[in-house]
């Protein structure tokens, strides 16, 4: 028989519990375990929504503070992810995130080294090396304000004449060609503004890594992959648009992970902030180049699968879901489209005298630059018969429309007069407009009436110097097979019926007048249809090397085949200023794009040209000089370093071959053992953004026509440095998962670690000179310090 259970204790005197119900101590009964567990499951991202009079451990009250402050907002208080352990070998390293005293320590130390490496002799050499011809030579332009043309977007050359005039260049530094010593010009500060930008990407990386691994030695690894990369140190340490650019990427990718990590706090002001620094670093990478708009589509498709995984948030109400909706449109959409655009305004605005770039845009663009010919001048608004014009092409650097006294030589179409297209002004370049069926009559005589040329007439254009009419014909063009020859032709204006054309305004409907500058036209022969262009191949010696012009009957319309009247003479018309006819913001914004597009296009690959091929660049193929070319010269030359760039290549397969056994691995069913997991999550999860940042800034490349060089590669770069942290880190962990004790698998991790690092200095110090300047016998002599480091015939120096 059980023995009696103990009596109750009674309350102490006096204090007898009172049964009375307050109202703010309402009972909750506790819910049942299968309660608990349907909570979870409606729960947001898998985790508990928290009753209201939960037992609170003083350890999370300023969690349940956040908690109560998203509840606020909408939806679920969200406590920290409460994560399972997986299950662990007995001798694995503990997998803690290290103290967090640690952290600065390890960031201080790698900013300090990055610093270090890109600030040494950042002097040498003094003078220009490779394209600091192109980009130092624009921050001059803007320095002296002269308008200039640049297949790129103008922010990194700003930035780069901004540097120059802070620190006391003056910008009359010609920058003509490499080699070019600078004697007592500052170059330094431009240099130095390029070398600090660069150095700021170590750090970047770290962050990076550190923010998706989790893990402190995966990021000191990156930090060093990218401190101690001879590639990396050169391109930061001379006035490129390089560093710059990589820079904003970084930037814009650090910012994206950060913003991610706040996903349980959405609309606080750390998640505004990364938000918003996304955007900025966005408008900051595709203001310097075009292919910014490769992170661009990173940081698109990572907000689209954020916004898909808030979707099927069942929890969340759809206002909720559109104010995440509308916060990713203003930050990542509206903001950066502001800031590029402002940016362009600041271009124009500061590059407001003429230069040599004024030849790449519109005669109406070119009238607002002070010192060009049409700037501040008064002509007739309207074309009328009996006016005296130039034709300007609308191709980038097409020309004018342009003849002289010499013929097409024997067996060059009819032996009749060059008409080609001129860069410069001439009078050669001036043409009378003539009514097809008659003459007109005398300017001079004030009795006869003026009358407009309208959009559809058929008009002649006879030579004012020559007298001979602009005439096509059946025979072929000088250069471009398939096209008809444009020539000269006639005497004193009198000519056949091969002399006529028809103007036609693009856009305009028949009987619209036809403005100087601001109206494109097309002119179509009447006998053969084609349509009069410029080629834009530059002929032989017998044309002069001007550019030639054909009749196309190919009716594609295109630049090549449209034209504007700058020049306009006639005593009968009253004279207005150009300034009203003026292109807006807007315009000049959408054509100076078309003109970086249709330059980028033209960038092909030249006869006997040395070029770079994508596949070249994993592998380290080939470098690029930056300045010497024989034993006597301080030879600088652009490559990676060699271990680094293979391990970076070894791990990317490492990475692709863990994606497909995991799959395959799934699909199958197969069980995988705890490291296993361990080893795939950390790996696919944490690599997973940073690989399709690398795959979205290479292999677009495969797919351009335009020619491509070396440091085409380094963003995606970049990206299988941080790869390699991550994964390298991963795998040491997973190798010394199955070792026992625990200090063994310590040692193990430690020896791998170590022995990578110990790798890549070794390796830095053998190939420094590439960066940091080589003097003496090339390496192909024995007496080179660099011999025995030509490991492949494709490297130069």
């Amino acid at each position: 028989m059980a023995p009696p259970s103990p009596p109750a204790p009674l309350p102490p005197a006096g204090r007898a519990r009172s049964r009375r119900r307050v109202p703010w101590r309402r009972r909750r009964s506790s819910p049942s375990r299968p309660a608990l567990r349907a909570r979870r499951l409606r729960a947001p991202h898998g985790r508990d929504c928290i009753p209201r009079r939960a037992p609170r451990p003083a350890a999370l009250r300023p969690s349940m503070r956040r908690a109560r402050r998203g509840a606020a907002r909408g939806g679920c208080p969200r406590m920290p992810p409460r994560q399972r352990e997986p299950r662990r070998g007995p001798g694995a390293p503990p997998r803690p995130a290290p103290p967090a005293a640690t952290r600065p320590a390890a960031l201080a130390l790698v900013t300090l080294l990055s610093f270090a490496s890109r600030f040494h002799r950042l002097r040498e050499p003094p003078h220009v090396c490779w394209d600091e011809t192109h980009f130092g030579k624009m921050g001059s332009y803007y320095i002296n304000r002269t308008f200039f043309f640049d297949v790129h977007p103008p922010l990194g050359k700003m930035l780069i004449g901004l540097a120059g005039y802070l620190s006391g260049y003056d910008g009359t530094f010609p920058f003509q060609k490499p080699g070019d010593r600078y004697e007592q010009h500052n170059y330094v500060g431009m240099r130095g503004f390029c070398a600090f930008l660069g150095s700021c990407l170590v750090p970047f990386a770290y962050l990076t890594v550190l923010e998706l691994s989790k893990s402190l030695p995966a990021a000191l690894l990156t930090a060093f992959i990218l401190i101690f990369d001879t590639g990396c140190i050169t391109l930061s340490q001379y006035i490129l648009l390089d560093p710059i650019l990589m820079f904003f990427l970084m930037g814009a990718v650090l910012s994206m992970v950060k913003c991610n990590s706040c996903a349980d706090r959405p609309f606080s002001a750390s998640w505004w902030f990364w938000l918003s620094l996304t955007g900025v670093s966005l408008a900051g990478a595709m203001g310097v180049k075009f292919v910014g708009l490769f992170v661009v589509l990173l940081v698109g498709l990572n907000t689209i699968y954020d916004l898909w995984d808030l979707l099927g948030n069942l929890s969340l109400s759809l206002v909720m879901f559109g104010k995440h909706l509308l916060a990713r449109v203003l930050c990542l959409i509206f903001l950066p489209l502001a800031l590029y655009t402002a940016m362009f305004a600041v271009h124009f605005a500061v590059l407001n005298r003429s230069g040599p770039g004024d030849g790449f845009f519109s005669s109406a663009f070119q009238s607002q630059l002070i010192g060009n010919n049409l700037h501040n001048v008064s002509v007739p608004e309207h074309l009328a018969y009996g006016s005296v014009v130039t034709m300007k092409n609308l191709r980038m650097a097409g020309g004018y429309l342009h003849s002289h006294w010499h013929l097409y030589p024997e067996g060059v179409g009819a032996r009749q007069q060059q008409v080609t297209a001129y860069l410069h002004k001439d009078l050669n370049n001036l043409w009378i407009i003539k009514k097809h069926e008659s003459d007109t009559a005398d300017l001079s005589d004030p009795s006869s009436p003026v009358e407009f040329v309208r959009h559809g007439d058929i008009i002649r254009l006879e030579h004012k110097e020559t007298s001979r009419n602009l005439h096509s014909h059946q025979h072929e063009a000088p250069l471009t097979r398939k096209h008809f020859q444009v020539t000269g032709y006639g005497i004193n204006g009198t000519g056949d019926s091969n002399d006529f054309w028809r103007i036609e305004v693009v856009g305009r409907r028949t009987g619209q007048l036809i403005k100087v500058l601001r109206s494109q036209v097309r002119l179509t022969h009447v006998a053969t249809g084609c349509v009069l262009g410029s080629s834009g191949k530059t002929l032989p010696k017998w044309g002069w090397e001007q550019v030639e012009v054909t009749c196309t009957p190919y009716l594609k319309e295109t630049p090549n085949s449209l034209w504007n009247f700058e020049d306009h003479i006639n005593p009968k018309l009253p004279n207005i200023s150009l300034d009203v006819l003026k292109p807006s913001f807007a315009e000049i914004l959408l054509e100076s794009h078309m003109v970086m597009i249709r330059g980028n296009s033209g960038l092909k690959p030249k006869d006997n040209e040395v070029t770079s091929k994508p596949w070249h660049w994993p592998i380290n193929y080939q470098g690029l000089r930056f300045s010497g070319v024989n034993e006597t010269d301080y030879r600088v030359y652009l490559l990676g370093n060699p271990v680094i760039w293979w391990l970076n290549l070894v791990t990317i397969g490492l990475y692709l071959l863990i994606t497909v056994a995991t799959a395959v691995a799934l699909k199958r069913g197969v069980q995988l053992t705890s490291e296993l997991k361990e080893l795939s999550r950390v790996v696919l999860h944490a690599g997973g953004q940073i690989t399709l940042g690398w795959l979205l800034h290479y292999l677009p490349f495969f797919m351009m026509g335009r020619v491509l060089y070396f440091h085409h590669y380094f963003p995606a770069m970049l990206f299988s440095s941080m790869l390699t942290g991550i994964t390298w880190d991963a795998l040491l962990k997973f190798c010394a998962g199955f070792l026992s004790p625990s200090t063994t698998a310590r040692k193990v991790y430690g020896g791998g670690f170590l022995a990578l690092v110990l790798l890549i200095l070794y390796s830095f110090y053998l190939f420094h000179p590439l960066s940091y300047g080589m003097v003496g016998p090339m390496a192909s002599h024995p007496s080179s310090p660099m011999a025995g480091l030509r490991w492949m015939d494709s490297w130069e120096f």
